[in-house]
């Protein structure tokens, strides 16, 4: 009498997390979330949304909030804000998804951009700059001298939290410069929540001019900063005012970058010129609302 054929075991999906291939007696468990909450630690945004897609348990679990928060942070490098209006995924999705406001409103005028980074704004007060000398660090109690100088802006009710920013390169007219051919240089910085505000969507806030000036003469080199003005005197924003460790030599026309915690700079050096026009512009959450974001536009006279 032959042997009887041994029967076909069927393939199919698991039915339960819990139920296992592990001999009885073992106590691991692949699907244990306390194992796959400390892994996700260590994943990017496009490898927890692709472990999410395998099965509905691990879509459960990546999609927590709390994971998008800690990847959000740690990409970001920022210290964690008081408060967000935002799932932390849409927020993770809107810093990295490359998208900003000129490719959104203006794609016939911008040329080029580079990430720069995020910093943290929590005084609601911001002192814009184009200069980045250290002795010129404004001390809190001469302020109004300062401001009269034409050299700083001091913007009040920002939009407190984590601030992302982007150094862009646009075509010419942005400004009210007639017969210009040329490009414009923006450090252009914003809200982690702005491109998820429906103002901003429907185009209802623009962005108005907060000052402007132009700086005579040759000039060496185009530069533009943003200071929380409570941390205007920390270790870590004096990096900034560190010039030489960051900027380049003269020679090297190639744009550079600098963020800190509270802080960002951009520099680029320039070849023999006759001037910059310089303009601080931000829009407003409404009429009167916070300030979402501050833009410092540079070209060439």
């Amino acid at each position: 009498m032959g042997k009887r054929p041994r029967r076909q075991r069927a393939v199919c999906a698991r039915i339960s997390p819990r139920s296992s291939y592990l001999a009885p007696h073992s106590s691991f468990c692949c699907y244990e979330e306390d194992v796959w909450t400390a892994i996700a630690r260590f994943l990017s945004g496009r490898s927890l949304v692709m472990l999410a897609l395998t099965s509905k348990w691990f879509y459960r679990l990546m999609m927590d909030d709390s994971i998008w928060k800690f990847a959000c942070l740690r990409d970001l490098q920022v210290p964690e804000p008081k408060k967000v209006s935002c799932k932390w995924i849409s927020l993770y999705a809107s810093a990295f998804d490359g998208s900003h406001s000129y490719m959104f409103r203006q794609q016939e005028k911008h040329i080029d951009w580079m990430r720069i980074g995020a910093f943290s704004l929590d005084s609601s007060q911001a002192l814009l700059t184009e200069r980045l000398s250290a002795v010129e660090i404004p001390e809190a109690g001469n302020m109004k001298k300062i401001l009269k100088s034409g050299a700083y802006c001091l913007l009040k009710n920002i939009k407190t939290g984590i601030w992302i920013a982007d150094l862009q390169l646009v075509r010419c007219p942005i400004c009210d410069l007639s017969k210009c051919e040329g490009t414009m240089q923006t450090l252009d910085a914003r809200h982690i929540e702005l491109f998820l505000s429906e103002g901003y969507q429907d185009g209802t806030w623009e962005y108005q001019v907060a000052g402007a000036r132009d700086i005579k003469g040759n000039t060496e080199a185009a530069s533009g900063a943003i200071f929380d003005l409570k941390h205007l005197k920390d270790s870590s924003t004096s990096a900034i005012f560190d010039v030489k460790s960051w900027v380049g030599k003269p020679q090297d026309l190639q744009p550079k970058a600098k963020v800190t915690v509270h802080a960002v700079a951009v520099n680029t050096n320039l070849q023999k010129n006759e001037g910059l026009h310089l303009k601080y512009h931000v829009m407003r959450a409404g009429a009167d609302g916070e300030i979402v974001s501050i833009r410092i536009c540079q070209q060439l006279l």
